[in-house]
């Protein structure tokens, strides 16, 4: 009864953009905090951005920062990340999650409800 279903993915050009969405249900968007984890093949589960319940704040990982932005319309119960200057290296499952959390909180263990995941693909 609890969802999150992320779309958007797919595959692009190194330096093309792609917008991610995340559709939640109207219980787990009432959690404080939504974020966006990425997991490449052999690597762990690692923070790409958060956004706090009101949208004002957000925090974001150094390898991504000035090129991905996370915004949500809690209106429709979406989060989204825009991705822009995608590298090679950005290739992963992309991933939204939700926590009960006044701030965005960077460790998968900190996030109750998850996503399937969407396909990113950047090319070089």
């Amino acid at each position: 009864q609890v969802q999150l279903v992320e779309s958007g993915g797919g595959w692009v050009q190194a330096g093309g953009s792609l917008r991610l969405s995340c559709a939640a249900s109207a219980r787990t968007f009432t959690y404080n905090t939504m974020a966006w984890f990425r997991q490449a093949p052999g690597k762990e589960r690692e923070f790409v951005g958060g956004i706090s319940r009101g949208g004002v704040n957000t925090v974001y990982a150094d390898s991504v920062k000035g090129r991905f932005t996370i915004s949500r319309d809690n209106a429709q119960n979406t989060v989204y990340l825009q991705m822009n200057s995608l590298k090679p290296e950005d290739t992963a499952v992309y991933y939204c999650a939700a926590a009960l959390s006044t701030y965005p909180l960077s460790r998968p263990g900190d996030y109750k409800f998850w996503g399937p995941g969407t396909q990113v693909t950047v090319a070089s």
